[in-house]
């Protein structure tokens, strides 16, 4: 389990937190959806589950990041990266841009996992099929659409198989049909026993992908629990977050005097 215990954390120069005391846990094998307002601290949390805070990005963290039971405050980043890999928000920042095609680009993390190089090439290939662009396995990952740039990034990750993935609104920029295959994605590494926090401002799409829901605003974890009871509570709509559909069409039926039920 992947926990966050008691986290409060300040970026570099800043003089008040952005997050505060924030407890969440990632269990193997579950997807935990993660929605707030703009500026509530989702990319920050992903930020500090991912390691990648304090240690990348600087500031100061109070509280504990746990990965099965082990404090991994003395963790170096490429210890760390061996349990938990993190997808941000810019895809062509992730990406290496040092293989000349798509399939060494997705092969680059494995590789240097020293695995044999016949299972490299078979978690590279098999990445690729799971987000759906097996057609761009020899194309120039520098001449790429930003969509294909983030599922090349998200088939990086998913090629590294990690036991913790944290993504943070990975169909930000995907049309309908390349959103649907990577929460598909998704949802299958969570199949295989990876644990995954799931950033997404979709409640439809958190809904249908999640086994669990964590609503953040203004930097603290307001409640979390199954994905459309948590989605369809009037108080987090007050949030500012999407409605789900049927929330919706039951509070205009309210509204209308229609019996909703």
């Amino acid at each position: 389990m992947l926990r966050l215990a008691g986290v409060s954390y300040r970026y570099p120069g800043a003089s008040v937190d952005t997050l505060h005391a924030v407890e969440l846990e990632l269990r193997p094998g579950t997807v935990t959806g993660l929605v707030g307002p703009a500026e509530a601290g989702k990319s920050t949390l992903c930020l500090v589950a991912g390691g990648l805070a304090p240690r990348v990005v600087g500031g100061r963290l109070v509280g504990e990041l746990a990965i099965d039971g082990a404090n991994t405050r003395g963790w170096p980043m490429h210890a760390l990266a061996e349990h938990v890999v993190t997808g941000l928000q810019d895809p062509a920042g992730q990406l290496s841009l040092i293989a000349e095609t798509v399939l060494g680009e997705v092969a680059f993390g494995p590789a240097n996992l020293g695995l044999p190089r016949d299972e490299v090439e078979a978690r590279s290939r098999s990445a690729l099929r799971q987000v759906g662009i097996e057609d761009l396995a020899q194309r120039d990952p520098a001449r790429l659409s930003g969509g294909q740039q983030q599922l090349v990034t998200l088939a990086c990750l998913l090629a590294m198989r990690p036991r913790y993935l944290v993504l943070d609104e990975p169909v930000a920029h995907l049309d309908a049909r390349s959103a649907r295959l990577v929460l598909e994605a998704v949802r299958a590494a969570a199949d295989d026993g990876a644990g995954v926090l799931l950033a997404e401002q979709r409640t439809l799409a958190l809904a249908e992908a999640c086994d669990s829901v964590a609503v953040i605003a203004a930097g603290n974890v307001v409640t979390q629990g199954e994905p459309r009871a948590v989605l369809s509570d009037p108080t987090v709509a007050a949030f500012g977050i999407e409605e789900l559909p049927e929330a919706r069409l039951r509070r205009l039926l309210g509204e209308a005097g229609l019996d909703p039920a």
